[in-house]
């Protein structure tokens, strides 16, 4: 059974919000630990978990910051120097768009014992809300995973020919820059594209769109990830297989009965 150590600092997943896709072990961190350093999306759910610790919200939203990065580090840092026991809760994985690198930079400068603890990234349980494969090895081989905005001096890449399926992070509330440079990257007016907001929690909303109409879609709440690519798409061909093995079922239990 996993216990948080003392002096030691977990940088844990709190995966997409719904309580039950926690991993065992953040949920046992969560319920053993002293303190708890938590981002702003990180919902009221998974925070009750705390049983014990000093819970302190040290997020950052929409470019507000209450609190700095470096801030954070020195927390993170302090706490453990006193002994006890942190969790670093971030929403999703703590190793996909997030600061765990400088905070892991911080925490092996200082010398502080840490630990890793993944949680389900939001692309997961965006698809797994929508029921549909990321990969499909029909017509996506790959998925790229991105931000809505773009690292200082990024460019870019084109698409390639056989275009992975995008998941894009963050992508804002304005979604034309992100249409309009999908189609300077060769994608097709009719690709399929899917908005899910708060995937796997109670308030989900999922709207399904192309990328030619993208731009027109209305905001949803935060968090929300967009999906792009072909495997996206509705195949038809797969309901006709349904509805065609029914038949044939039906028919046989027909010709059993005559018999």
């Amino acid at each position: 059974m996993t216990s948080a150590l003392p002096g030691t600092v977990y940088l844990a997943g709190a995966g997409p919000g719904d309580p039950e896709l926690l991993t065992l072990k953040a949920a046992r961190l969560l319920a053993t630990a002293d303190v708890i350093l938590h981002d702003d999306l990180v919902p009221a759910a998974i925070l009750a978990l705390a049983a014990r610790a000093l819970v302190i919200n040290v997020g950052k939203r929409c470019g507000r910051k209450n609190i700095s990065q470096e801030q954070i580090n020195a927390m993170m840092i302090d706490e453990a120097r006193r002994g006890l026991s942190v969790v670093r809760l971030k929403s999703g994985d703590p190793l996909v768009f997030g600061r765990a690198a400088e905070e892991m930079d911080a925490l092996r400068a200082a010398g502080i014992s840490f630990q890793v603890v993944p949680g389900i990234t939001a692309a997961f349980a965006a698809a797994a809300a929508l029921r549909r494969p990321l990969t499909d090895r029909r017509n996506a081989s790959s998925v790229t995973f991105s931000a809505g905005h773009h690292a200082p001096g990024s460019i870019p890449e084109p698409a390639p020919l056989a275009a992975p399926t995008r998941a894009i992070y963050m992508p804002g509330r304005d979604l034309a820059p992100i249409a309009a440079q999908l189609r300077r990257e060769g994608l097709p007016a009719d690709l399929p594209c899917v908005i899910v907001s708060r995937a796997a929690q109670p308030e989900q909303q999922i709207v399904r769109t192309t990328l030619g109409q993208l731009a027109r879609v209305a905001p949803l709440p935060a968090p929300s990830i967009l999906l792009a690519g072909e495997a996206l798409r509705e195949m038809h061909h797969d309901q006709n297989a349904v509805a065609q093995y029914v038949s044939e079922m039906a028919t046989n239990k027909l010709q059993s009965a005559e018999l």
